[in-house]
């Protein structure tokens, strides 16, 4: 039997930091995700708040390009996944946490179109909240703590507000709860890919 080589301090440091790296790529979030609907959310409120203060029409509602990015999220989501060689406990609570805010918001989504309440807008930013903030309690990430409780306090003010109100209160929930976070995720995921 051959005889294991014994490792230097200095070799066994540096195979533990290099152990912790990989493990730390592969936890990383790219913050594609957030990027995506933080940019896509907030264009969408504000055009929807011009709709209103500027009284035009698009001719579509510019909502459904909601649906146009469940398409890039699913390859991106699917090809993350493909190269991923483990996922954490982490990873699959957060799996279930944001699966079920995609559920919430399709039978929210198909609610508001039936019913039609007055101020839906105020539902949407709450349950906005939720998701966000145990992102950021389990991944120990302040701005999206932060950003769910934006996303709250958003939801109370607009029930004080006019619709085109709520509406700029909606992107300023998208854009502290997601794109901003998700800005911050992406600097750190191309910072790690280049360690």
């Amino acid at each position: 039997m051959p005889e294991e080589k014994k490792l230097t301090e200095a070799e066994s440091l540096a195979l533990i930091t290099s152990m912790i790296n990989k493990v730390k790529n592969s936890y990383i979030e790219s913050g594609f995700g957030p990027l995506l609907w933080g940019t896509l959310i907030t264009f969408c409120s504000l055009v929807s708040y011009a709709k209103i203060k500027f009284n035009f029409d698009l001719g579509f509602d510019v909502w459904l390009l909601t649906i146009l990015a469940i398409v890039p999220q699913a390859y991106f989501g699917w090809r993350s996944r493909k190269q991923k060689k483990f996922i954490s406990h982490n990873e699959i609570a957060m799996n279930y946490v944001w699966s079920t805010f995609a559920i919430t918001i399709f039978m929210v989504s198909f609610y508001n179109y039936k019913v039609a309440p007055a101020n839906s807008i105020a539902l949407f930013m709450l349950i906005y909240g939720v998701p966000t903030f145990i992102t950021g309690g389990i991944q120990k990430f302040k701005p999206m703590l932060l950003g769910g409780i934006i996303c709250w306090l958003c939801s109370i003010t607009s029930y004080y507000t006019s619709l085109a109100n709520g509406l700029l209160l909606m992107a300023l929930s998208a854009t502290t709860a997601w794109l901003i976070p998700g800005i911050i995720l992406r600097r750190r995921y191309l910072k790690l890919k280049h360690v």
